[in-house]
C-alpha cells in the first residue's frame, strides 16, 4: 500500500529514505550515528525533531531514523515507514536490561523473538496468540557478523514491555523463570508491524544495566558498548 507523502510525523519525500533502516530511540543518537559513520548524510526529517539522515555506509544506502520510546511511538512510525514509504527492512538497535545470566553488560543481545505484556496485536483480530519474531536471515547474519568482529552476542527471547515504573515488584523475576533474556520496551511492535506488511525487521540491544542485579554501565562504558552494536548493525544493513 502506497500512499502520499510526507505523512503526518514524516516530512521526507519519495526517494529521500533508504530502503534499510536503523532506528535508534532516541533522535540524537540518529544525528550521531549520521555524522559518525554515513557518508553524504543529509537530513530527511524534523517534523516532532524525530530527527531522519539518509547516506550511504560501504556504499550501501541506509537511512537512520529515531523511533522514540515505546511501542505506540515505534508502532507509528515503522507502520508508515513499510507502508508508505517502501522501507524493506528495519533494525533496531536500541539497550536493555538483562534477565538472564547467558546476557552479560556490554553483550549484544538479538531478539530472536519479544514477548510482551502489550495488547499490540489485538488490532489483528487473530483467533490465538501471535509470536513477534525477528527475520531469520536478519538474526543470522548479525550471529555471523558478531563471531567475524569480533563482538559477542547472545540470541534469543526478549520483553518488550509497555511498563518502565511496574506496580507489579515481581514481574521480572517470572519472565526470568521463562528464559527471557532482556527487557526493552518496543521490539514486538516492529516485529508485528513487519509481519503485516510482508517485510523484515530485527531488533539489537546492548545490554546496559541489570535490573534484577542492581547493576548497570557507566555513561562512558554504554557509550564504547553502543558502538559495538552500531559496527554489527551496519555490517548487516
Amino acid at each position: 500500500m502506497m500512499a502520499k507523502v510526507p505523512t503526518p510525523h514524516i516530512g521526507a519525500k519519495q526517494g529521500e529514505i533508504a530502503p534499510t533502516m536503523l532506528m535508534p530511540g532516541d533522535p540524537l543518537r540518529a544525528k550521531f550515528i549520521a555524522e559518525t559513520w554515513l557518508e553524504d548524510a543529509a537530513c530527511v526529517n524534523t517534523i516532532r525533531n524525530m530527527l531522519a539522515f539518509t547516506g550511504s555506509y560501504q556504499g550501501k544506502r541506509v537511512t537512520v531514523m529515531g523511533g522514540g520510546m515505546g511501542m505506540p511511538s515505534v508502532g507509528l512510525y515503522t507502520y508508515e515507514l513499510f507502508h508508505f514509504y517502501d522501507v524493506q527492512q528495519i533494525i533496531r538497535i536500541g539497550t536493555a536490561g538483562t534477565l538472564n545470566d547467558r546476557a552479560d553488560l556490554r553483550d549484544v543481545v538479538i531478539g530472536v523473538g519479544a514477548s510482551t505484556d502489550s495488547n499490540y496485536a489485538a488490532q489483528f483480530g487473530l483467533p490465538g496468540v501471535f509470536a513477534p519474531i525477528a527475520d531469520f536471515d536478519l538474526a543470522r547474519a548479525a550471529a555471523e557478523a558478531g563471531e567475524r568482529l569480533g563482538i559477542r552476542t547472545v540470541a534469543g527471547n526478549i520483553l518488550s514491555s509497555d511498563v518502565f515504573y511496574s506496580d507489579d515488584g515481581g514481574a521480572l523475576e517470572k519472565w526470568r523463570k521463562m528464559g527471557v533474556l532482556a527487557v526493552e520496551m518496543e521490539a514486538a511492535a516492529l516485529y508485528l508491524n513487519a509481519a503485516r506488511a510482508g517485510k523484515r525487521a530485527l531488533c539489537l540491544l546492548t545490554v546496559s544495566d541489570a535490573p534484577l542485579r542492581g547493576e548497570s554501565l557507566s555513561a562512558e562504558e554504554r557509550q564504547t558498548s553502543f558502538r559495538d552494536m552500531m559496527k554489527l548493525a551496519l555490517e548487516i544493513a
